[in-house]
């Protein structure tokens, strides 16, 4: 029977990791639909953001309270998962609790702590999934955003929820384990460790359990666990929950430039230096370019990127001044459409012979129209403010630019007070209508 379980566990395993390296590749592949960007300079300052931002969590700070609870978390998801290791060994060669009896009183100290971060990551969850179902934070709400509207407000309680049932498992698990040591049922009491910290208080629930009874919970709570985490895992390729992993290269190739400044078009900034004499034109020139972005494949890979870390937290679109005024845009919205796209690219293509790569796959529809309107991008005031909230350096502002100068400079569609401003500035060169000669006439006025 032992033998059965051992091969049953690395099929499981090996199909998890079938599926997440599938998916991972896709993705991989997705993002470089993307044109190509160098975000390779200062790598030391990369990797000080990267330290600072995503492993330090610097952003949920600004927020203690929450950022104290998502750390817990954040910290739970990476320390308890060290203690997979030795399920994963024990599921392969078939023993229980392997590292008990080599590291001897540390092992006792490693799960202790293991379970005093599993409790803190299930009363943060019941506390997370509180705020999104009843206290009804504003800015997590789909009765408010539209873009929250279905799967998106599914997505963040079914994760919310797998948590705490994986922490339950893995504290009950323990309880029971122990019992079963103190009653020296087989092999069980090889492993003695005592009681743990947390699911000693879990016992009295267990104590009236026989013994064949106490073997199937803790074998079924074990086996919930290891298969719960490699469910959790490939779901997560899913989901927006993606930016657990993403997180760490997305803020280390963040766009590392002031704030305000806004990237120049190589070709256009050629084009104005070859006027001005500053660089001779070429004598074969290559075809310019689509101006802007029109859809995903205009975009910079680090855009698609960003597209794929949104957690969906909202705190862009809570911080947006147009989206406080009622307008349309919300730059959550934005990363969630692009990834939308970026995602029906992705099924189309599989739905398809294959032969073909998928950076040649067409369906007609486009980010710009289809998933994104006009409306939302001429509402941006390019402020920024949703860039300084992202905990995690994404930047909606670059996708709504290139958005807008696409439609700007590639279809001459914008407002005519937007017209009127450019044609000042062609003409004399400042947005008001007035000469150049006239600009300090206001001095006049001071004496």
């Amino acid at each position: 029977m032992q033998i059965v379980s051992q091969i049953l566990f690395v099929a499981a395993l090996g199909l998890a990791a079938y599926f997440i390296s599938r998916r991972v590749m896709l993705i991989k592949n997705t993002i470089q639909l993307g044109r190509a960007e160098d975000r390779s300079d200062n790598p030391s300052e990369r990797l000080r953001t990267m330290l600072l931002i995503a492993f330090g969590q610097k952003k949920m700070f600004t927020r203690p309270l929450v950022g104290f609870m998502h750390f817990i978390i954040y910290a739970g998801f990476i320390i308890i998962n060290i203690e997979v290791l030795e399920i994963m060994i024990d599921g392969i060669f078939g023993t229980h609790r392997i590292f008990a009896e080599p590291l001897g009183g540390l092992y006792s100290f490693l799960i202790n702590f293991f379970e005093v971060l599993a409790f803190g990551v299930l009363a943060v969850c019941v506390v997370f999934l509180t705020r999104r179902n009843f206290t009804k934070v504003e800015r997590l709400q789909e009765t408010r955003h539209r873009e929250l509207k279905g799967w998106a407000t599914k997505d963040a309680n079914i994760i919310l929820i797998t948590e705490i049932l994986l922490m339950w498992a893995f504290l009950s698990m323990n309880a029971v384990d122990t019992i079963l040591q103190e009653r020296a049922v087989e092999h069980y009491a090889e492993a003695i460790t005592g009681d743990f910290w947390i699911s000693q208080f879990l016992k009295p629930l267990f104590m009236s359990f026989s013994e064949g009874a106490l073997v199937a919970y803790e074998r079924a709570a074990w086996w919930f666990h290891i298969l719960g985490i490699m469910a959790f895992a490939t779901y997560v390729t899913y989901s927006k929950h993606l930016h657990i992993f993403l997180a760490f290269p997305n803020t280390y190739f963040s766009n590392l430039n002031p704030k305000g400044e806004m990237a120049n078009m190589p070709t256009v900034t050629k084009e104005v230096k070859i006027m001005l004499g500053l660089e001779e034109p070429d004598t074969n020139p290559a075809e310019v370019g689509r101006f802007g972005a029109k859809d995903v494949k205009d975009l910079s890979w680090k855009n698609l990127m960003d597209a794929y870390s949104c957690t969906e937290c909202g705190r862009c679109t809570s911080s947006c001044p147009a989206n406080m005024t009622g307008k349309q845009l919300s730059p959550r919205k934005i990363m969630m459409d692009t990834r939308d796209r970026l995602e029906d690219i992705q099924k189309g293509w599989l739905a398809t012979d294959q032969k073909a790569p998928i950076t040649d796959f067409e369906d007609g529809k486009s980010l710009l129209g289809d998933y994104i309107s006009e409306e939302e991008i001429l509402a941006c005031t390019t402020c920024n403010a949703c860039v300084h909230e992202c905990p995690i350096n994404i930047s909606p502002l670059d996708i709504i630019v290139q958005l807008r100068r696409y439609k700007v400079m590639e279809e001459s569609q914008a407002p005519a007070s937007w017209n009127g401003m450019f044609s000042n500035l062609e003409n004399n060169m400042a947005p008001w209508k007035f000469s150049p000669s006239d600009r300090f006439n206001w001095v006049e006025n001071v004496k």
